[in-house]
């Protein structure tokens, strides 16, 4: 039963994607562009294509689950373990979206 709810919880996230207003302007993929099929593949069990589709998507999942543990348990050394998540996805973004670019991976 609960399987069952599990899989259409992601057949309706994965038929209700926002467009990105950036590239539906430009015609160019955003650095944030592939973040939502990257945690749908994340939900689905995916590891390895979620990495493919957006390597910060797993670290962004990461960071916010980690943030929401912090705010309700209060851990010692949270907000600096946070400050090194954050680090790790902003760095994760760019070094990814100058992939796409010197690849020419962005249309």
């Amino acid at each position: 039963m609960l399987h069952q709810y599990w899989k259409n919880i992601v057949h309706w996230l994965e038929s209700h994607l926002l467009s990105c207003p950036f590239r539906r302007l430009t015609g160019i993929d955003c650095p944030g562009c592939g973040l939502q099929r990257s945690v749908i593949s994340l939900l689905k069990g995916d590891i390895a294509v979620s990495l493919h589709q957006y390597p910060a998507g797993i670290f962004i999942v990461t960071l916010f689950l980690f943030l929401f543990l912090h705010l309700y348990f209060d851990f010692r050394h949270g907000a600096l373990i946070l400050k090194i998540l954050f680090l790790i996805v902003v760095a994760l973004i760019i070094a990814n979206y100058f992939y796409k670019i010197f690849t020419h991976q962005l249309f």
